[in-house]
């Protein structure tokens, strides 16, 4: 695997642990969090000159890190946050189609 890969999977658990422990001290709500989340994709995929001229497979993995956060923002427990792994997996499995691959 390449090294790049490795630093920025790590880069998003901190981002996962820092947002878990912003919601846990009461400062953001995990809907706080998903706005903000979400509102960062749609910057991307609404930028229609930008998003239409990038590959299928670059827009997924321009995507993934937020979409990755998401899902460990909606799915953290008490202290806890779900490893890489699984969560990488539940990106693939919530991904939905891009309204040009419809």
């Amino acid at each position: 695997m390449n090294v790049a890969n490795l630093q920025l999977e790590g880069l998003m658990m901190a981002v996962a642990s820092i947002n878990n422990l912003l919601v846990h001290k009461g400062l953001l709500s995990v809907d706080d969090i998903d706005i903000a989340l979400r509102k960062s994709e749609a910057n991307f995929t609404g930028d229609e000159r930008t998003y239409e001229d990038v590959p299928l497979a670059n827009r997924d993995a321009i995507c993934f890190p937020i979409r990755l956060l998401r899902i460990a923002n909606n799915s953290q427990g008490e202290s806890d946050i779900l490893p890489f792994s699984e969560l990488a997996k539940m990106v693939g499995q919530t991904k939905e189609p891009y309204n040009d691959q419809r």
